[in-house]
């Protein structure tokens, strides 16, 4: 997807090429498309640990798991979640945005 910026993922995401189970999108800043990819295992001290996130390209998770490609264009502050890696995406309900990243 031509000039969509890159996106924030865990490592566990992509180097097991997981599909993607939680995503998030919040306010980027110059390049940032703003959304985060999981694939719902990842601890909070795994997603903290700068070392565990890193940056791709939006065609790097969509080779993965494709299923996300409707969502993409979901408004700032949306997040989405599923119960396992064929169900479907539901909004999440229990995801509260940090206000300053929005």
């Amino acid at each position: 997807m031509k000039d969509f910026g890159y996106v924030f993922a865990s490592k566990m995401l992509i180097e097991g090429k997981r599909k993607v189970r939680f995503m998030y999108r919040e306010k980027g800043k110059s390049g940032d498309s703003g959304w985060r990819f999981f694939c719902g295992d990842e601890n909070q001290d795994y997603a903290d640990n700068p070392d565990n996130i890193a940056l791709y390209d939006i065609q790097t998770i969509l080779d993965i798991d494709k299923s996300v490609l409707p969502y993409l264009q979901s408004a700032i502050g949306a997040a989405y979640e599923r119960g396992n890696d064929n169900g479907a995406f539901k909004m999440s309900a229990d995801y509260d945005f940090d206000a300053e990243g929005m």
